[in-house]
């Protein structure tokens, strides 16, 4: 395997989803935004932070094209000194940074794990995540405070309008509840410790687990907090293909792609 100097930061990127619900027939990863795929975006926004020494990227089996956008962008990143890798990834996301992992050079010491469908991710993001790291967190998320009231509901009836509606059994306090985004950055063995952890869960406890933090939460580590960024939003539906757009072409676009 190869290595890398002592210390070094690797970004894992997810791009094995299938885009159903953004209706282009094609993985997500491979959906235009502008002129390129959304995994263009996404891996040159890690070359412009400048926080990695290597790229890991997570695409579906079985894919020429986006092997073929892979090998396109591997050249770009050996360009900039960068290793990069290309690994197969899963139908569960927790398989496809597992095979990542699998990749990571020795000598890497943090990783962070970013989505594909998050391509307009500024530096400042990266970067602050990066700081984190070094100031010794093993775990920390960039997020944004929640601006809607939230409610826990449970399933109800009503006479009239029968099955189908919920009532409200509590609303959390909005000061203490926070939006995450990616990347997620860990110290790269608790990030091992914490898939390994994973295969011990069963399928119940397994299926309430969204993202790697929470993993880290289950072991019972402390995940940090830094601000993330309203550009990080993830593309999932077509309005926010379509938000995306407008903030690539339109007239205001050097401002909107400072954040």
């Amino acid at each position: 395997m190869t290595e890398m100097k002592a210390g070094s930061c690797a970004v894992v990127i997810v791009a094995a989803g299938s885009g159903r619900r953004l209706g282009h027939g094609v993985p997500k990863a491979r959906v235009p935004l502008g002129a390129d795929p959304l995994l263009v975006h996404a891996v040159r926004g890690v070359l412009k932070a400048g926080i990695a020494t290597q790229i890991c990227v997570a695409i579906p089996a079985d894919d020429p094209e986006l092997a073929e956008i892979c090998r396109k962008l591997g050249a770009e990143a050996a360009t900039a000194g960068l290793l990069f890798s290309v690994v197969a990834g899963g139908a569960q996301r927790s398989e496809s940074v597992n095979a990542a992992l699998a990749e990571i050079a020795d000598g890497v010491a943090t990783v962070m794990v970013h989505d594909a469908a998050r391509p307009l991710t500024p530096s400042g993001v990266f970067n602050r995540v990066a700081g984190a790291l070094r100031d010794g967190a093993k775990a920390v998320i960039p997020a944004l405070a929640v601006t809607d009231t939230i409610k826990t509901v449970e399933p109800a009836s009503l006479p009239a309008t029968g099955a189908g509606v919920e009532k409200v059994v509590g609303t959390p306090a909005r000061n203490q509840l926070r939006s995450v985004q990616t990347p997620q950055g860990f110290e790269l063995e608790t990030l091992r410790r914490a898939h390994a952890y994973a295969l011990t869960l069963d399928d119940e406890a397994a299926s309430r687990i969204t993202d790697d933090a929470m993993l880290v939460e289950a072991m019972g580590e402390e995940v940090f907090v830094v601000q993330g960024s309203t550009h990080s939003f993830k593309i999932t539906a077509p309005l926010d293909l379509l938000l995306a757009e407008a903030m690539l072409e339109g007239p205001l676009r050097p401002r909107w792609l400072e954040g």
